[in-house]
């Protein structure tokens, strides 16, 4: 078994960036895109030939790391040079599902075939995970992102490597890629990264609420086992030593529970983990990287607004959202956007990419079809058009944009289920007849696109001290069925509002979420709250209704409220106490 050890220093100073991206400025009005290059980058191939082996890499601390390096090769051996690197932050050095780049992924897997175009490739468990060893203390706390700068830092002293390198990674290695950036290695020249939390709380919990996210890996030994071993472990010796550390590792779900409110404290990891594993708390570091990112959301991931918030507080960042579920890109050649985006920046080759637009986003007609055709469009800014939000009254004779005077109530369901929506991270918000209030317009004479960062506006009444409201934009076609085309959720306990701490999309409210912010509710008072609703690019079709339902129950919920079954909610709509819904309706 092979070993390498970790430099502690000697290591070679910054290096300056090549070629800087261009930075997100003002906005312009979203137009169809064919730029040369997009999606479709396809260099000849220098090598043909790979070599792959395994071996423990050992941190500063001592603790060993399982690492799978595959590198460019000629006659079965390795090719002789320099070449730039690029490595992922994994939960096992083998492809997984679990490092939410499994086999939906469209993509992100395939990147080690980048080897062929003259890039050594280096897959690394983190701590706590795979076949490697220690414990795993939080989620994307600072111990891993310290070891993310110590491998980065190894993988640029190298022989066989030239000091440029790259990170990748969607899901949690998203975040994991991004946590390297906010280290500042002098080596590390580009990220690219998908479907990643901005902000741990907002993620997490979204709106106070806590629903399919957030648990991360919890394994067994006996399922630790079941992965490969490293070179020279076949009898799985060391393997199972790393297994059984691995159970010393934050129970996630107990810890994520703990944390109600955005400032708790963390007993389990001794620190208010909501901000310790957060990329805003290193905005600043993150932006002094001057590290390139390159971003990649769906439009229907529910981390898609946070790819978003990333890219307007960060310099220079490249943004693409597709029509896509999470970390899946059907219908995008992403390993060439990829190529592309690396070529650029760590061998300084012009590919066009810093003339590209900072954003490029895809506007859907059928949510249920994200196999279709794609229309691409090109922004400087988000959101994409100066039209800004329209308010659309929720009348109280049920009518989206009706501004007729009433209350309508519904009791809450916590019973409701949704088989067909999906499970694990795909898992999508569902429509029940019945449920909730709809409020909806006529048949639409012309198609009407809504491109931007929705925000409800409710005045309601409960007969509890709290209450978990959602919001879904809908679709509903010419025969009735009804599509959830984006939605947004908040406790209304925490409907306190307060100046963001980084900049949010327009119009858009921040939650601070302390629990001295906590307001709950006095039963039978009316109050006002107001929250975003995930971002979209869609077009209702003529002959389609647009409808807004707002609810008590998410079938999502992973922390319901205990007594929220059978409570009364109360949606007020008169002039005094109106409720609508602000869309951002494009405009000609």
């Amino acid at each position: 078994m092979s070993r390498y050890r970790l430099p502690i220093a000697g290591l070679v100073g910054l290096l300056v960036i090549a070629a800087a991206m261009l930075g997100v400025v003002a906005r312009t009005s979203g137009t169809e895109s064919a730029s040369a290059g997009f999606a479709d980058y396809t260099p000849d191939k220098q090598y043909t030939e790979a070599t792959t082996e395994t071996f423990y890499l050992p941190m500063t601390d001592g603790t060993r790391l399982a690492v799978l390096l595959r590198r460019p090769a000629v006659g079965g051996r390795p090719a002789e040079g320099r070449f730039p690197v690029v490595w992922h932050h994994k939960l096992d050095i083998y492809p997984s599902p679990k490092d939410g780049v499994g086999p939906r992924e469209a993509g992100y897997s395939n990147l080690t075939a980048l080897t062929d175009h003259g890039y050594v490739i280096a897959q690394v468990a983190r701590r706590g995970n795979g076949q490697s060893f220690g414990v795993r203390r939080g989620y994307h706390d600072r111990v891993e992102a310290q070891d993310a700068y110590d491998i980065t830092e190894w993988l640029a002293a190298q022989p066989w490597s030239d000091g440029q390198v790259g990170i990748y990674g969607c899901s949690n290695t998203g975040d994991a890629a991004m946590h390297a950036v906010s280290m500042r290695p002098p080596h590390l020249q580009a990220a690219f990264a998908g479907c990643f939390s901005w902000n741990k709380f907002d993620a997490m919990r979204r709106g106070g609420i806590a629903a399919q996210w957030g648990y991360g890996p919890t394994r067994t030994v006996a399922d630790d086992m079941q992965v490969t071993p490293v070179g020279g472990d076949e009898d799985k010796v060391l393997l199972r030593q790393a297994a059984e550390e691995h159970q010393k590792s934050t129970p996630l779900a107990q810890m994520w529970a703990g944390m109600p409110y955005r400032d708790d404290f963390s007993p389990l990891v001794a620190s208010r983990f909501w901000a310790e594993g957060s990329l805003s708390t290193y905005a600043a570091q993150i932006r002094e990287s001057r590290v390139p990112l390159y971003i990649v959301g769906g439009w229907r991931d529910e981390f898609r607004d946070q790819g978003i918030v990333t890219a307007l507080n960060t310099s220079g960042s490249k943004l693409l959202i597709g029509p896509w579920l999470h970390c899946e890109n059907p219908g995008l050649a992403l390993v060439q956007e990829a190529h592309r985006f690396f070529d650029e920046h760590l061998k300084g080759i012009d590919t066009g990419l810093a003339q590209a637009p900072p954003i490029r986003y895809a506007t859907v007609s059928d949510i249920d079809d994200p196999a279709g055709p794609i229309i691409w469009r090109e922004a400087q800014s988000w959101p994409p058009t100066d039209s800004g939000l329209t308010d659309f009254p929720l009348g109280g004779d049920r009518g989206l944009g009706s501004r007729a005077p009433g209350t309508r109530e519904f009791t809450v369901n916590t019973a409701v289920e949704c088989p067909e929506a999906g499970s694990g991270a795909t898992v999508q918000p569902c429509h029940t007849a019945g449920e909730g209030i709809s409020y909806t317009t006529d048949p639409l004479t012309h198609d009407t696109e809504v491109t931007g960062t929705p925000v409800a506006d409710l005045t309601i009444r409960v007969d509890r001290p709290d209450a978990h409201i959602f919001a879904y934009v809908e679709d509903v076609a010419p025969d009735g069925t009804v599509s959830v085309v984006t939605e947004g959720r908040s406790a209304a306990s925490l409907r306190a509002e307060s100046p963001a701490p980084y900049k949010l999309p327009d119009a858009v409210p921040y939650h601070r979420s302390f629990r001295e912010d906590a307001q709950p509710l006095i039963p039978g008072q009316a109050v006002r709250m107001r929250f975003d609703i995930l971002p979209l690019s869609y077009v209702f079709r003529a002959g389609h209704r647009m409808q807004i339902t707002v609810t008590g129950y998410d079938h999502r919920e992973s922390i319901p409220l205990p007594d929220a079954h059978g409570s009364t909610v109360e949606v007020v709509s008169d002039p005094a106490q109106p409720s609508l819904i602000r869309l951002p309706v494009v405009t000609s």
